[in-house]
Order: C-alpha cells, then sequence, then structure tokens
C-alpha cells in the first residue's frame, strides 16, 4: 500500500509538472503575440506581410522563404540590432521576450 501511495504521488507530481508546462508555454505564446502586436505590427502587419507604411521602410514580408531561412541567431541579431530602418530592441527586450519573437516570426509562415 505505502508503495502504491508512493507511485499514485509521482504520478500526481508529475501531471501537475505537465500542466505548469503547458501553462508556461501557453503564457510565453501569449507574451510573444503581445509584443509582436506592440512593437512589430506597425511596419510588418498582424500576418507579417508588412503594412504599406513598413513596405516603404523596407519591411521584409516575415513570412517569404528569405526571412524563413534566416537561422534564429540571424533573426535575433536583427531584433536585437535593427537593420536599415528598422529599431533596435536590445534596451527594451529580455532575453526569453527576444526568443519568443523569433519563435513567432517562425510560426507567421504556417499562415501564408
Amino acid at each position: 500500500m505505502n508503495y502504491l501511495g508512493f507511485r499514485v504521488g509521482y504520478q500526481s507530481l508529475f501531471f501537475g509538472l505537465a500542466v505548469m508546462f503547458l501553462l508556461s508555454a501557453t503564457a510565453k505564446a501569449d507574451d510573444a503575440t503581445a509584443l509582436y502586436k506592440a512593437k512589430c505590427v506597425a511596419c510588418h502587419a498582424a500576418d507579417g506581410s508588412g503594412t504599406p507604411v513598413g513596405t516603404k521602410l523596407g519591411a521584409h514580408d516575415l513570412r517569404s522563404a528569405d526571412v524563413q531561412k534566416m537561422s534564429d541567431s540571424e533573426l535575433a541579431g536583427i531584433i536585437t540590432n535593427g537593420k536599415n530602418k528598422m529599431p533596435a530592441y536590445a534596451k527594451t527586450l529580455k532575453p526569453d521576450e527576444l526568443k519568443g519573437l523569433v519563435a513567432y516570426v517562425r510560426s507567421l509562415a504556417a499562415n501564408k
């Protein structure tokens, strides 16, 4: 009976950790979505295609093969340091926020 209680205890712990992990992943995705809306939509559009203003400034379609073939570190570098008329976000983004934005940019290609 102790063994059964011990085993059930670990199963409950595992289940609880799995739920926390899923909630954490969902929260991070929501954070990345909010960051994208706050910092990127004005030039890159909600779907990543680029707004008329963004296109005039040289913003790329984030769903394009050219953007999607970039490595995560290349994308992170552009977000961090800026490029051409795109501002740098090094001083305003935390590393986990930057990672979330890169993942969000990757997700835009699926909706093209």
